[in-house]
Formats: structure tokens, sequence, C-alpha cells
């Protein structure tokens, strides 16, 4: 990927988990599955085939393709609820408990923005699907959620410009992330460090 293809949906949610994560999976296409990710494809299975269904008058569409010329972005929405009265509503699907997670409330935002390229309305509302729950945790598309998705889109693409990974976070996040191994945070963490150690090193105090 390029920094002028579209940007992936998803890869917005990769760069507000971790840029390096990012980085490995849509500038050099490393991939590697856990249980964490195995978990996720399990989630998004239910809703990975496109169709659609009326539940109590509303038009419920799966896997629905999304896209905006203007922010030049791509990708699918897991479940889209559209409701006699105009409203559309995003859902995303996600393994595990509710809980509010950022990276996951930014796609859900991309999401929505997409949408009201699409169909020339407002999206002020969605949700995220926590599958272990079964509960909904509805998010406000907010102006900072908004502006969030724009500079984290620009960011990708800077990155991509420049063909250089971002560098490893070597923190708790480390522990669920499926590129660990690829990452190898802790040795190149020790490395950086080393690397300044050595040039500070005869740095004479002043």
């Amino acid at each position: 990927m390029t920094e002028t293809d579209p940007i992936p949906l998803s890869a917005l949610q990769h760069w507000a988990y971790c840029p390096r994560q990012c980085g490995l999976i849509h500038l050099e296409q490393a991939f590697a599955d856990n249980i964490h990710t195995a978990r996720g494809q399990a989630v998004h299975h239910l809703v990975d085939t496109p169709g659609y269904e009326i539940k109590s008058g509303v038009r419920v569409e799966r896997a629905l393709p999304l896209w905006s010329d203007r922010l030049n972005l791509i990708g699918k929405a897991d479940l889209v609820e559209f409701h006699p009265d105009g409203t559309v509503f995003p859902v995303e699907f996600k393994h595990g408990a509710k809980r509010q997670k950022l990276h996951d409330d930014l796609q859900l935002a991309a999401q929505a923005m997409c949408l009201e390229d699409m169909l020339g309305r407002l999206v002020s509302k969605g949700a995220i699907f926590h599958a272990s729950s079964h509960r909904r945790r509805e998010v406000t598309i907010t102006p900072a959620l908004r502006q969030l998705v724009i500079e984290t889109a620009e960011a990708i693409r800077a990155m991509l410009a420049s063909g250089r990974l971002p560098p490893p976070v070597n923190d708790s996040r480390c522990k669920e992330c499926s590129l660990k191994d690829i990452c190898q945070p802790e040795a190149v963490s020790d490395h950086t460090r080393q690397s300044m150690l050595k040039r500070n090193l005869f740095n004479p105090e002043e």
C-alpha cells in the first residue's frame, strides 16, 4: 500500500492502538494470528456475509462496503441499521467484554464519516457490540473524534510516504499483540536505548 492508495478503515484502529503495529501490517504486509485475533475473526464471521434483513421496520445491512473520496478511506461496516425516521446507525462487532477503547471508537467514527459522504446524511451515533457480554456500547461521533479520524489518516499517509516503521512502544499493549515476535519490541527498544547512550557517552556536561 502506498500513501496515495485509500487508507483501510482497519488501519486507523491499528494506528490508534499502536503505530508500529499499523506499520508492520500496512507498510510491510506482516501479520500473524494469536488468541485475540482468532476470537476477533470468530466474532466477525457473524457479519462477514453481505446481506440484509428487516427487523421491526429497521433495515439491517451486513458487511456493507464503505468509502470516502473526500477522506480517501475505504473499508466495510460490520452492520448498519437504517431506521424508518432516516437515522443511520453503524455497529462494529468486537470480541471481549463491554469497555471503552479509543481505537474502537475511532474506527466506528470513520465508518460514520464514510456513511455521511456516501448518503449525504448526518450520522451522529453508532455502537460497539461486545460479543463476550452481548452488550452494545453507544458511541457519540463527536467533533473531537471526527478530527482524530482526519489526523490519524494523515499520520498513516506520512508513515507510508516515509517508508519507515514507527518505533516500538514496548509496554502493556505488546502482551496482547499477535505481531510481538515480528516486532521484537524489547530488542528494538534496547538497541535504540543503547544507541542513545553511545551518542551521549562522550558529550561534555555544560
